[in-house]
């Protein structure tokens, strides 16, 4: 771990998800890989005890959908969709039961504190479905992570559905905020006109590398725009373009030209953390030095002194006390 500042709000972490596909987080790392089920191809840098030992205090924790399709098994309709979600909230409320994390933001005996943010929004039967969502505490709402009923996503281009333009306004008139992330250019350009507030958990800039999974340099002006946050990522392949599996790890220096070229866009106060550490990938594709959750900190002492706070935690507290209610 770094002896500067630490990461205190982390805007993307698959908390339940990972323990769907077995892990437990309730151990300290060290035991968990040793038996983790998943470490014959990624190793492990999350449990609830690295992140109380790393100082984490808040973070968005995601319900994430898997569809299937050639590269892994999942949901292909909306009821197996709707299920891995609720798994997945259930999950977060036995967490809360054991007193490992809380779920919303405000004062808290418990270690850390959890807001749900669905990524992908296939769970969701159409606008008459997002209250029961909200109600169960989902404020941030990604439409798309590949491609989904509702817009286009990641390597899958494409504009907002029919049933995405109602999705989307109901979100707005429900004061729900949109996660940018994943979402194609052109799904994208469709909820700014609609005039969703918005944010990008976990992506880096387009100027960098350049693919339809990152926010391009009009995107970033525009979510700040309407109060949003930028989220950085750390994985190697949204750092460094044309890194695949196998190459040489990222440095931290690179990862920290994500931020800078971010600041020279909208300033120091609009950036984040939202590292997606364990989601879906493990320390082979992260930048070289992290190891576990708590070195994720040492990416912050290759910031100017003055922005470091606010990209460890104060630029994400600020958004919650706007925008929760």
């Amino acid at each position: 771990m770094s002896d500067g500042p630490t990461i205190r709000f982390d805007a993307h972490l698959d908390l339940a998800w990972n323990a769907l596909q077995g892990r437990d987080l309730t151990l300290p790392l060290a035991k968990l890989r040793r038996q983790d089920p998943l470490q014959a191809s990624q190793t492990a840098t999350v449990s609830f005890p690295e992140l109380r030992r790393s100082g984490l205090k808040t973070c968005f924790g995601t319900l994430f959908a898997l569809p299937r399709n050639a590269k892994h098994d999942g949901y292909t309709d909306h009821a197996g969709a709707r299920a891995q979600a609720l798994a997945q909230l259930a999950q977060y409320r036995r967490w809360q039961e054991e007193g490992w994390l809380s779920l919303g933001p405000g004062s808290t005996a418990a270690p850390l504190q959890v807001i749900l943010l669905m990524e992908g929004a296939d769970p969701i039967s159409g606008p008459d479905d997002l209250p029961f969502w909200a109600k169960a505490g989902v404020r941030v709402i990604g439409p798309a992570w590949e491609r989904t009923r509702y817009a286009g996503g990641t390597d899958a281009p494409g504009p907002l559905t029919p049933e995405g333009r109602e999705l989307v306004q109901a979100m707005k008139d429900l004061d729900l905020t949109l996660d940018a992330s994943h979402l194609d250019t052109a799904a994208f350009w469709d909820a700014a006109d609609i005039g969703v507030k918005m944010v990008a958990t976990h992506s880096n800039p387009r100027a960098l590398v350049d693919t339809n999974r990152q926010i391009s340099d009009d995107m970033a002006r525009h979510i700040v725009s309407t109060g949003g946050v930028l989220g950085l990522v750390a994985h190697s392949r949204f750092i460094r373009p044309g890194w695949t599996e196998g190459n040489e790890r990222v440095s931290l220096t690179e990862f920290a030209r994500c931020a800078e070229h971010y600041a020279a866009l909208v300033g120091w106060e609009n950036i984040g953390i939202g590292s997606d550490l364990d989601g879906g990938f493990g320390t082979e594709k992260m930048p070289a030095g992290i190891e576990c959750y708590g070195d994720l900190s040492r990416f912050l002492d290759l910031l100017p002194e003055a922005a470091r706070d606010g990209v460890a935690r104060a630029n994400w507290e600020r958004w919650v006390r706007h925008n929760w209610s």
